[in-house]
């Protein structure tokens, strides 16, 4: 059976990067996804004309279902993943004027919750030796700087549960909506606190896994692309997409029998202190 590939959110971008990148690097398949089903068909088009051969499957993750399909499609044909890449998310525009609770729901809903039930419905088929990356950002951690000095503990803490990082998200989201979060010890950036509570999860899924599978050697980590030029990021980043793709890509082809990086959050393939 063929080792296989997927990447979130990969139609444009970093994502299509990382995609380009593996299909260069990756012995398997790999494959590209999206929410729309013509913008992910022209991506896979785009890279079959580099001689490129993705694969292409509709993942919204944001749709539970979806998220299912997509999960019980590589388990019937490939008997579980190699290899997950979390890269979708959102962010809003410096100058979008939409209201910063609603911001904050929206925004946690896809980088934090959304990616949060990729996991939870993947990590179970992911197969020994497998990695798990998920694109975070460095903002996570100058978002963490700018919490009250009880939520950074929190944050760094080594017996965190899962079930404490959501009740903590969910508290962000309704503090912002109510206009307490200032009060409540956040920080005014609601893409910054999502990419907080995505590292941290990454460090609550990794430890789960090194208790749980200890014998199948899955490393799982965090990672920031650096600033690349996207539509999310904008014309005057410093990095292309596809510098954008190293890091992530450096840790989804991490050797077999490494034991590490795992749980990081690793800039520039070197793991940066939480």
């Amino acid at each position: 059976m063929p080792k296989v590939a997927l990447v979130t959110g990969s139609n444009k971008g970093i994502g299509f990067a990382i995609v380009r990148s593996l299909c260069k690097q990756f012995n398997g398949d790999v494959f590209l996804s999206g929410r729309d089903a013509g913008r992910g068909t022209a991506a896979v088009e785009s890279l079959n004309s580099e001689g490129l051969k993705p694969l292409f499957q509709q993942l919204d993750i944001n749709d539970p279902e979806s998220v299912r399909a997509a999960r019980d499609f590589f388990n019937e044909k490939y008997g579980g993943l190699d290899v997950l890449v979390n890269n979708a998310g959102i962010a809003f525009k410096n100058a979008d004027t939409t209201p910063f609770g609603t911001q904050a729901e929206v925004t946690l809903k896809t980088n934090f919750f959304a990616t949060r039930d990729m996991c939870n419905e993947f990590l179970p088929i992911i197969k020994p030796g497998g990695r798990v990356v998920n694109v975070s950002s460095v903002m996570s951690s100058i978002a963490l700087n700018r919490c009250s000095p009880e939520l950074q503990a929190r944050f760094r803490s080594n017996d965190i549960t899962e079930e404490e990082l959501v009740g903590l998200m969910e508290r962000f989201v309704q503090e912002a909506q109510a206009g307490a979060h200032s009060q409540g010890g956040w920080p005014d950036t609601a893409y910054g606190v999502s990419k907080t509570g995505l590292t941290v999860l990454s460090r609550i899924h990794a430890c789960k896994l090194r208790h749980e599978r200890p014998a199948d050697q899955i490393l799982l980590n965090a990672c920031c692309p650096g600033w690349v030029r996207t539509d999310m990021a904008g014309p005057n980043a410093t990095k292309s997409p596809d510098e954008g793709a190293i890091t992530p890509v450096y840790l989804a082809l991490l050797p077999a029998g490494a034991g590490e990086p795992q749980g990081q959050f690793v800039m520039d393939k070197k793991v940066q202190p939480w």
